[in-house]
């Protein structure tokens, strides 16, 4: 096919869209496309529930400060199915190019002769094609789903892995408790590879522990081998190589203080000589899309209520709840705001259990559809947050539910979160007219 939207689409429907853990299909194609996972630059591989995004975010900028070429992977895209590739340059990276993904996909397609094969290898092997193509000194690699049997892990000798916080998201695939999840993410761990933990449940962290024993894995555990504390407007960062004192992050929250921190102790892992200076212009610089993203601009931020805050965030299962609520929390210390939230999320997320930290926080819950296989209807959404005790209403989209608040009388001007589904955070940015770069 001739257009890249055709094929996307094309790859979308003929090839198996339902999530099957294995490794032997991409294997089979990687091979037939001449093993492009064996040509590429050192990697550092990242899987967890929480925070992965934005740990690679971090890592990036760090890298990309003391001057590396960094390329990087990540899933799923907001609003363009490019966000998802970065080729690493001098002077940073930019989003893979039209007729670059078009080609690696028609290889991908041709290669692959119709064989039973899932979207995400499919693409997960063009995007393997693409890098071993261009030179860089680093590849950020994000896992799909888990890490055992997630396409990304056909990677046998990464630099190191990183392993964010893990909770319960996905137990149809990954199982319904943290041992079970630690286990599937502990498939990123490789002989003799360093691996970086975010902070970690007991039960997480006992079978890490285990899984990086049995692989002869040196381990760098969150509060063990690393720690970061806030001290006068400042983040100090510590492990065994000593202090950095660093600028608070762009990106907001005291979550994203913890991903900082685990960037920090991947990147002093693999480059112990970097610059200092290189720590802390990351830091400042970092940026992710809809990670308490702020629209102070574009069409959704016109249609809200004059004087309110309107925040973006992709958080959708039980952990981000209670980051997300602690982040509203302390903006309320700052500056005290009525609290709504607009959310929308999916039937095979835990709806309950993330709205249930806004409980005493949100005056109001604004139930939104989203746009998406297995979504939940805006009704139940809606119910979900009355059973947490927050009172709520459904409205036919995100722009209906801003220009119903922007039509009430505010004493005070609100605070408004739009959350609870990465897929609604796209449909947000591209209604805004404000999609990642």
């Amino acid at each position: 096919m001739d257009s890249l939207d055709e094929l996307l689409s094309s790859l979308f429907k003929l090839h198996r869209k339902s999530i099957e853990l294995s490794l032997g299909r991409i294997e089979r194609l990687l091979a037939a496309l001449g093993s492009p996972e064996q040509r590429l630059p050192p990697i550092i591989h990242v899987a967890g529930t929480n925070g992965k995004g934005s740990t690679i975010a971090f890592m990036r900028a760090i890298l990309e400060a003391a001057g590396k070429r960094v390329h990087v992977y990540t899933s799923p895209h907001l609003v363009r199915f490019h966000e998802r590739i970065r080729l690493g340059a001098e002077g940073g990276g930019t989003l893979v190019g039209d007729a670059a993904l078009l080609a690696a996909l028609q290889a991908c397609e041709k290669a692959n002769q119709g064989q039973p094969i899932t979207f995400f290898e499919v693409t997960t092997a063009a995007a393997f094609k693409l890098f071993s193509e261009a030179p860089a000194d680093y590849l950020l690699l994000e896992v799909g789903l888990g890490g055992r049997f997630d396409a990304t892990n056909v990677i046998a000798r990464p630099k190191a892995s990183v392993i964010t916080p893990i909770s319960i998201d996905h137990p149809e695939f990954l199982g319904s408790t943290p041992a079970k999840i630690a286990f599937e993410k502990a498939g990123v761990i490789k002989p003799g590879a360093p691996v970086i933990l975010g902070p970690q449940s007991e039960e997480a962290l006992t079978v890490l522990r285990r899984e990086a024993a049995r692989r002869g894995a040196p381990l760098i555990a969150a509060g063990e081998d690393y720690a970061l504390r806030e001290e006068h407007g400042r983040l100090i960062f510590e492990d065994e190589r000593g202090l950095l004192d660093l600028p608070l992050p762009r990106l907001l929250g005291r979550h994203q203080h913890q991903n900082a921190a685990t960037a920090l102790a991947a990147v002093r892992c693999v480059e112990p000589d970097l610059d200092p200076g290189a720590f802390e212009r990351g830091v400042a610089q970092a940026e992710w899309p809809a990670r308490l993203q702020n629209l102070a601009r574009g069409h959704a931020a016109a249609l809200a209520p004059e004087g309110a805050e309107l925040w973006l965030d992709g958080g959708h299962n039980e952990d981000a709840g209670r980051a997300l609520a602690q982040a509203m929390a302390d903006f309320e210390d700052h500056l005290q705001k009525p609290l709504i939230i607009i959310c929308g999320t999916l039937a095979t997320k835990d709806t309950g259990g993330f709205l249930r930290a806004f409980k005493g926080l949100a005056q109001e819950v604004l139930a939104v559809p989203v746009h998406a296989e297995q979504a939940n209807a805006a009704r139940d959404v809606a119910a979900t947050a009355e059973g947490a005790g927050i009172r709520a209403a459904a409205c036919e989209s995100v722009e209906s539910a801003l220009r119903y608040l922007a039509v009430r009388e505010w004493k005070i001007p609100p605070r408004i979160l739009i959350a609870g589904s990465l897929y609604l955070a796209g449909e947000v940015l591209a209604f805004n007219g404000t999609p990642p770069q």
